[in-house]
């Protein structure tokens, strides 16, 4: 059996299709492997399982789907297929499977009253190649799947999303289960492919072995395992002055609780001293909550100047606003040249004056992303490996493009996330990665694996933290999860 652990490297359709001339098997070969791979799933997970109805377009997704039907029969299932648009014009190899089919007693359906006799439904409308919105019958297809109550497997990609991007294209099939083959590709894991595709299995079709040195990935996935690597033991006679200084500049007037979480943030994540640079007003606030924390007021840019003297990384924008105050305190930040941990609203300000420096991670969520990149949101998450590339050219150094599938570029290979979940919308949390990012910059990890590995650590913390639900996580759930992770 083929199936394996999710391996790290992320493709896009393009080096999917090179990978498949370079391992010299034939289309029609691939497509009866990959329809085996999906029969193994469903024999393994839904064993009980007689019925069901496989879903076809009219591409080499279809061919899957056919061959699959074939082989289902062949086990005892009971199989119909319901052909969605016209297959005339199907390539050779797909027209191979759709005969076998036919052969073996299994007719062609238009209509989706099948659907509502089956245990199970397959989709094989369309696969990889997926460029332009899905519309007409197509779109009507994939409304009558995701509208019954069993399962659904996803053959290769969840027809509608976009295998590159992990955008839906209008409409898209939500999958139970997605087995994908060869490679991963990247739209799995990021934008909306995390939502549609429901648990991911890989099958390499024990093909990729013998060609995987010949096309390369265009991102890979970054996991705990990873982390586990980077984040050794200390020494026994470890002290405090060893871990760091982390400085947090922020917490205007109202917004004490951003630098806070922050600041214990980074305690959990073992920087050894802690200092937060605050607005006078909220210092009596901030100095009765959390006594590990060494609290200073700032006034002038000469008192933060000499806060920034005794750091080793600053980390500015968690409640820091976009007063006077808080430019002024920016600009300042800018001019020392201690790595930087960039968030919030600091991203915001470094937007009206983009700057370009190597020792500096910024963490934005889309819609500061839009703005450092003078776009809307909206073309920031149609297509995130794209907003994250070009922000990291645009500004330099490490970029925390944050959302489902976080992606962190640091010009080279970018890493993804498939941890993190939706109760990490809620406030603060942004604030929390911000405090454990520059704990490891502090601790002397380099500004590109302290940020894969801070926000690795803070997903999965996130994971842990969701075990009673995700409705109602706050911020500050993830600290001791946090302190065990790096652990």
């Amino acid at each position: 059996m083929a199936e394996t652990r999710l391996p790290p490297g992320l493709y896009r359709a393009a080096e999917v299709r090179a990978l498949e001339l370079a391992l010299g098997f034939s289309a029609h070969a691939l497509m009866m492997q990959a329809a085996a791979a999906v029969l193994r799933q469903l024999q393994s997970k839904w064993s009980e399982i007689t019925q069901i109805t496989v879903v076809c377009g009219v591409g080499n997704n279809a061919g899957d789907g056919y061959a699959l039907a074939s082989l289902a029969r062949g086990s005892g299932y009971h199989v119909r297929v319901v052909q969605v648009g016209n297959n005339d014009g199907l390539d050779e190899p797909a027209r191979l499977c759709l005969e076998t089919m036919v052969a073996a007693g299994i007719d062609l359906e238009a209509e989706f009253d099948s659907i509502d006799n089956a245990e199970l439904i397959v989709d094989a409308l369309f696969g990889i190649g997926l460029s332009r919105p899905v519309e007409g019958e197509f779109a009507a297809a994939i409304d009558r799947i995701n509208q019954t109550s069993r399962p659904i497997i996803s053959v290769d990609m969840p027809s509608g999303v976009n295998a590159d991007t992990g955008v839906s294209m209008g409409k898209a099939v939500r999958a139970t289960l997605t087995v994908t083959f060869l490679v991963l590709k990247q739209g799995l894991f990021s934008g909306d492919g995390p939502d549609y595709a429901g648990t991911v299995v890989f099958d390499d079709l024990e093909l990729t072995k013998c060609a995987d040195a010949k096309v390369e990935p265009s991102s890979r996935l970054f996991t705990m395992s990873d982390v586990a690597s980077e984040l050794r033991p200390r020494a026994r006679t470890a002290h405090k002055g060893d871990h760091g200084h982390v400085l947090v500049c922020g917490g205007a007037p109202g917004y004490s609780g951003a630098l806070q979480l922050a600041g214990m943030a980074a305690a959990r994540a073992g920087a050894g001293l802690i200092s937060l640079a605050a607005h006078p007003e909220v210092v009596r606030v901030l100095t009765s909550v959390y006594p590990e924390l060494m609290i200073h007021m700032v006034e002038t840019v000469d008192e933060f100047v000499d806060l920034i003297a005794r750091a080793d990384v600053v980390a500015i924008g968690p409640g820091l606003g976009e007063s006077d105050w808080a430019l002024t305190l920016f600009a300042a930040a800018l001019s020392c040249e201690l790595p930087m941990v960039v968030d919030a609203d600091a991203l915001n300000l470094l937007a009206l004056e983009p700057t370009v420096r190597d020792n500096w991670i910024l963490t934005p969520h889309p819609g500061e992303a839009s703005r450092l990149l003078a776009t809307s949101t909206r073309n920031v998450q149609a297509d995130r490996f794209t907003a994250a590339s070009s922000l990291q050219q645009r500004y330099g150094g490490t970029i925390v493009l944050k959302g489902a599938g976080s992606i962190i570029d640091d010009g080279q290979l970018p890493a993804v996330l498939c941890a993190g979940n939706p109760g990490m919308g809620s406030g603060g949390m942004g604030d929390v990665l911000t405090g454990v990012i520059a704990a490891l910059v502090a601790q002397g990890l380099a500004i590109d694996d302290a940020a894969r590995i801070g926000a690795c650590v803070h997903a999965n913390a996130a994971d842990r933290a969701a075990t009673d639900g995700e409705r109602g996580l706050l911020a500050s759930d993830l600290l001791p999860h946090i302190r065990a992770l790096v652990n």
